[in-house]
């Protein structure tokens, strides 16, 4: 079994793929906050007593504190399991759900987009970007563009078709290897606000 799941936007999203990779179970929701309260309980709902053999967990970009909670979880259930931990990018998620060529454009801090391009076979066409609008518009061609940033990416650049999305884990198996096989640890493009105490 092959538990998949993201929590690096306002959706909450898991899903369990058996064997012979078909997704047999799904959960996503909009839940803004509270990831944290509702991730673990999601994940058991749809186990139903069963444990993992392989973790995909999205790393990022996205909300820190989402992204975080997310690998923690992961973390702990793979030690608990024993399972194969890897990542995933939340940007290609929601970008897979588009099914044809997108730009992936998530709201970040500052007034920054998060903004990646992709092709409709899922493989990066530029590299990540964390700008505000107006730069983050000059970096996408794409006609489509998905993602809780969409639609101010497209009033940026003047152009283009805007579609509000969230990161779905039952599209994660449609990811390129080279995107769904990341480290497990965060993705943030930038750094984050919080700083160490200096001693």
């Amino acid at each position: 079994m092959i538990l998949a799941f993201d929590t690096s936007s306002a959706a909450c999203t898991a899903a369990l793929f058996d064997g012979s990779l078909e997704c047999v179970s799904r959960s996503d929701e909009i839940i803004g906050r509270g990831h944290s309260e509702r991730l673990v309980p999601m994940i058991a709902e749809m186990l139903g007593g069963r444990a993992a053999d392989r973790i995909i967990v999205g790393v990022g970009p996205g909300s820190f504190t989402g992204i975080r909670v997310a690998i923690a979880a992961a973390h702990g259930l793979a030690i608990g399991w024993g399972a194969e931990l890897l990542g995933m990018s939340s940007l290609a998620l929601i970008a897979a759900g588009a099914g044809s060529d997108s730009a992936a454009a998530v709201i970040g801090g500052h007034g920054e987009l998060f903004v990646q391009q992709f092709g409709a076979a899922g493989e990066p066409q530029g590299e990540l970007v964390n700008a505000p609008p107006p730069v983050a518009a000059a970096a996408t061609s794409a006609n489509l563009v998905v993602g809780s940033g969409a639609r101010q990416l497209v009033e940026a650049r003047g152009w283009g078709e805007a579609r509000e999305a969230w990161p779905s884990a039952a599209d994660a198996l449609k990811l390129p290897e080279s995107l769904r096989n990341l480290p497990p640890r965060p993705v943030y493009a930038r750094a984050p606000d919080a700083r160490a105490r200096a001693a």
